[in-house]
């Protein structure tokens, strides 16, 4: 759907910008304006492996100024087939070093910030909170849901990239877009596959060639996000199948089954002084790190994941009220609980814990 421009424009661009992006500067569509976003622009991105290589080399070229670069891993030789970035003389190197040299040598006026760092819930919301706009290119499902939930939380827009085998899939996941409705991965994908249930690219395999594809249209999504041009695929998946050269586009949205739980917010629990009502139970479904840096007195943690595993053994209370740190995972929660509890008086905290550490002054 089209959007508005993601991000305000710079003052100006340096004089030898105009030079380097040329070509990009000529489109009616981005012209001086969306030179001046794309300099403006904060992205991160995580992973600088199959996918992230040609996401990083292409926002560089772009002009994005500030790019981010999470990973803790440094170049094997069987990163080479794939990893694009990357030659033989840098084995061994930091990948977010090699990454951040091979971006300044495209674009000499991106800053570049390594995070040498693994993304965990613990850790995400301080990493993320200072950028635009955030794209996917990591390979183990813990990552990818502490990075889609942080998102979810934060607000911001995730351009997301799957690729295994010959398969690959993209789509943008934005839980408050400034037009339509959000749709973030637990609407789509609610809970992890088990372990195991799904090989990696060192089991399974991958096509260098299907990553530098799926990469480039990762790329090309943010550009359109940051500028406000095209039709973004937020609320559409592609899914790419590189032996038969297909796209195929599957419609995705916001799930449907949490439209009739009511919402409250603190005051109308009793909150603000820090008390809960003998028959409500309050479920805090963050992640424990999440909790232990400030939760609502009375509250019972489980986290989403440890929910939605066996939600009817969860104890529930006349009133059951359920919230993370700004909504979109007590949403997946209070779904998975009406379902197994369909009479139940299920509801929604408001804005999460940071509306009421906010209403409180506990932030």
């Amino acid at each position: 759907m089209p959007l508005p421009p993601l991000v305000d424009p710079a003052p100006s661009l340096p004089s030898d910008e105009y030079t380097r992006a040329a070509r990009q500067i000529r489109l009616a569509s981005i012209g001086d304006v969306g030179q001046r976003r794309l300099s403006a622009a904060r992205v991160c991105v995580l992973g600088a492996g199959g996918l992230g290589s040609p996401v990083l080399t292409y926002l560089a070229s772009a002009g994005v100024g500030t790019i981010g670069v999470v990973d803790d891993d440094t170049v094997e030789e069987s990163n080479l087939q794939r990893q694009i970035l990357f030659g033989v003389d840098d084995v061994g190197a930091r990948k977010t070093s090699v990454a951040a040299a091979r971006i300044r040598s495209m674009s000499p006026h991106t800053r570049v910030v390594e995070h040498r760092e693994r993304l965990t819930a613990a850790n995400a919301s301080a990493v993320l909170a200072d950028y635009h706009l955030v794209i996917d290119g990591t390979d183990n499902f813990d990552t990818r849901y502490s990075v889609a939930d942080t998102c979810a939380d934060l607000g911001l827009p995730l351009v997301w990239g799957s690729v295994l085998g010959f398969d690959a899939q993209a789509t943008v996941f934005w839980s408050s877009p400034p037009v339509g409705p959000g749709v973030t991965l637990r609407d789509v994908f609610p809970v992890p596959p088990p372990a195991g249930d799904v090989p990696d690219c060192a089991e399974a395999g991958v096509l260098g060639a299907l990553c530098g594809q799926l990469g480039s249209i990762l790329a090309a999504e943010a550009v359109k996000l940051i500028v406000g041009i095209g039709d973004s695929i937020l609320g559409r998946m592609l899914v790419l199948d590189g032996l038969t050269a297909r796209i195929d586009e599957v419609p995705i949205a916001p799930r449907t089954d949490v439209a009739d739980i009511r919402r409250v917010d603190a005051a109308a629990l009793g909150l603000l002084d820090d008390t809960v009502r003998s028959e409500t139970v309050l479920l805090d479904v963050r992640e424990p790190d999440e909790v232990a840096a400030g939760a609502i007195p009375g509250a019972v943690p489980i986290p989403l994941n440890t929910l939605l595993a066996d939600a009817a053994a969860v104890d529930i209370g006349d009133v059951t009220v359920v919230y993370c740190q700004r909504g979109p995972r007590a949403r997946v929660a209070a779904a998975a609980l009406r379902a197994v509890n369909p009479t139940a008086d299920i509801a929604l905290l408001d804005g999460g814990y940071a509306a009421w550490a906010e209403r409180t002054g506990s932030l």
